[in-house]
């Protein structure tokens, strides 16, 4: 049994590379030497850990199975980001809070590898019901509880009233990779607690990011220009970003005069797949979903420190787009279709703010040339698929052809900036 025992420490440790240098990737806000941890318990003390896990499957539920295998689904990110998304309404996605929690857990998760190949500790090889697949990793500190941890902080700082409820969840996940017999008490316990001093960090960068700008200004009432009473956004270009060094690093030139425009999308005839596809960009967060799917097509869910970068930069990009967009919206308030023709009547409900540039066109861009960047080989079907969100913009009747165009072109210098400030691999 002691030689069967040491072959298996001897073909874990030959498997154990899963990025072996993510340690010292670029991180967006800490130090990952300032949050090194102490060595993991000593052999003594990890085969009385081992007991812990053996009574932890022993009075396992089959709730407690479930819980396993649902947060085992996907990278250690990957159930915390689906959780966020559904807690804002349809075609609202919270894109602040979104970056903030795909920063932290990738922060977090970049210190945790940093620790995990500084010690470089054993997997449980023996002793304990191997529950789930032996991950190719050191065991210490746990990548799950870590991002446990920076998530449900993250969470319950942008949405107070549910704190109990993501503390709880985080704890499942726990008992979850305690049950799996592929981690010691201590991996989860330690990750847990550095994910959460990581998302401290990052809170305390968001209290400071200028979400709570309010603005003062007044609506120009100059003939040819965006009208309305109550403009959503308009201070939202104040707000720091993440990568880029100023909100009007790569604001347009000035808008045309929309006759062409107007007059191009009064002679446009819609057919059931335009409204179709005006109605489905106007209510998902498409690249939540295309980057998830991604990610499993390419079995990234297995390496959690480059699944936790493409999820931070997929943020990202959406995150400095989106304020880029809305500086050039206010810095120009230009007019929306409806409003330069008021005989004209769009299919969507026209949003309360200026139109040039598009959103969709520009956020859209941006992520689409991140992805590319990330999966090279599906860079087309990522360009693509922002073209058509932004087209839908236009078969929507709320946006004219120019602000789609000058919203793509925007994007991917948007999303190229971001790449090379990053200078990912």
């Amino acid at each position: 049994m002691r030689i069967l025992a040491i072959l298996l420490l001897m073909a874990h440790a030959a498997l154990g590379q899963v990025e072996p240098n993510a340690g010292t990737w670029k991180t967006f806000v800490i130090e990952v030497k300032d949050y090194r941890l102490p060595p993991p318990p000593n052999e003594k003390a990890s085969a009385l850990e081992l007991q812990q896990v053996r009574n932890a499957q022993a009075s396992a539920t089959s709730s407690s199975f479930n819980d396993m295998l649902f947060w085992n689904a996907g990278a250690p990110g990957y159930r915390w980001g689906q959780l966020i998304s559904s807690l804002t309404p349809p075609g609202l996605p919270p894109i602040r809070e979104m970056a903030l929690l795909n920063v932290a857990v990738y922060d977090a998760t970049i210190a945790a590898w940093d620790s995990k190949y500084a010690f470089r500790r054993q997997r449980p090889v023996s002793g304990v019901k191997k529950n789930l697949p032996m991950p190719e990793s050191p065991s210490y500190p746990c990548e799950y509880s870590v991002a446990a941890g920076a998530a449900a902080t993250i969470l319950s700082f942008a949405f107070p009233a549910k704190a109990d409820s993501f503390n709880m969840l985080a704890q499942k996940v726990c008992a979850a990779r305690i049950l799996s017999g592929v981690q010691y008490p201590s991996d989860v316990k330690e990750g847990f607690e550095l994910g959460k001093r990581i998302a401290l960090k990052i809170i305390e960068r968001a209290k400071t990011d200028g979400a709570d700008i309010v603005w003062n200004g007044t609506v120009p009432s100059a003939p040819g220009l965006w009208n309305g009473t109550s403009p959503v956004g308009a201070a939202f270009g104040k707000r720091k970003l993440w990568l880029l060094d100023s909100a009007n690093q790569f604001r347009p030139g000035a808008p045309p005069d929309f006759a062409k425009d107007m007059s191009e999308l009064k002679s446009f005839r819609q057919t059931q797949m335009t409204r179709a596809r005006a109605y489905y960009y106007a209510t998902q967060d498409e690249w939540t979903d295309i980057t998830n799917r991604k990610i499993f097509e390419y079995n990234l869910q297995n390496n959690a420190p480059r699944a936790a970068r493409i999820y931070a930069m997929k943020s990202v990009a959406l995150y400095d787009a989106f304020i880029s967009c809305w500086e050039a919206k206010y810095y120009y308030w230009g007019i929306r279709p409806d409003q330069y023709d008021t005989t004209f009547h769009p299919t969507l409900i026209t949003p309360p703010f200026p139109g040039y540039p598009s959103g969709h066109a520009t956020l859209s861009s941006a992520v689409a040339t991140v992805l590319g960047h990330f999966f090279p080989g599906d860079a087309k079907e990522f360009n693509d698929r922002a073209r058509e969100c932004a087209e839908s913009r236009f078969e929507g009747g709320i946006h004219f052809r120019t602000d789609n165009e000058v919203g793509l072109t925007m994007g991917r210098k948007i999303g190229e900036k971001i790449l090379s400030k990053q200078n990912v691999d």
